[in-house]
């Protein structure tokens, strides 16, 4: 007996493309998109409900960023932010004793005002310095650690205090547009 080996093998492909489409339709169905988080920032009310009230410019720490990532705080220049949360805490915390501090802690603003060549690197180190000045007070008052705060580790009675405290002492930061 003879075999020929003149027989083609051919494969049915109809059935590749439903099991390609089946394959996609898997995929598709079990993959979940990441969701980047962004900044935690509270966004400032719509235009028609803010109320205008006057600032006493004695109240208002400015800290200014420029395109060369260099700062202007309080009108007096600075090449980076490592005294920036020493700074903020005095101001806050001096409740009218020198003339050129806030009033009081309640009326304390920090303002930050970034260029719009200013990196981001820059404007976040600066916002963590402010953030950091206000749960380093918060801690202190507390007589915990920041980190316990930030990670909300605090005992019932703490998480009470902390709130008294954040009426007290709010965290008044203000963004303002950049140029």
């Amino acid at each position: 007996m003879k075999k020929s080996r003149d027989k083609s093998v051919a494969t049915n492909a109809a059935s590749m493309a439903d099991i390609a489409f089946l394959l996609l339709i898997f995929f598709m169905v079990t993959t979940s998109i990441v969701n980047d988080k962004g900044l935690d920032l509270v966004l400032p009310p719509l235009l028609e409900d803010v109320n205008t009230t006057n600032i006493n410019e004695r109240n208002l720490f400015k800290i200014l960023i420029n395109s060369e990532n260099k700062l202007l705080v309080e009108n007096e220049t600075r090449e980076d932010y490592k005294h920036l949360k020493a700074d903020i805490m005095a101001f806050v915390l001096n409740k009218g004793k020198a003339s050129n501090l806030s009033d009081t802690p309640k009326d304390a603003i920090v303002s930050i005002k970034a260029n719009r060549g200013t990196t981001q690197d820059m404007y976040l180190h600066v916002l963590d310095q402010a953030k950091a000045a206000y749960y380093q007070i918060y801690a202190d008052l507390l007589q915990v650690k920041p980190k316990a705060i930030r990670d909300n580790k605090l005992s019932l009675d703490q998480a009470v205090a902390y709130k008294k405290i954040r009426t007290e002492i709010p965290m008044n930061i203000s963004i303002a547009e950049p140029d």
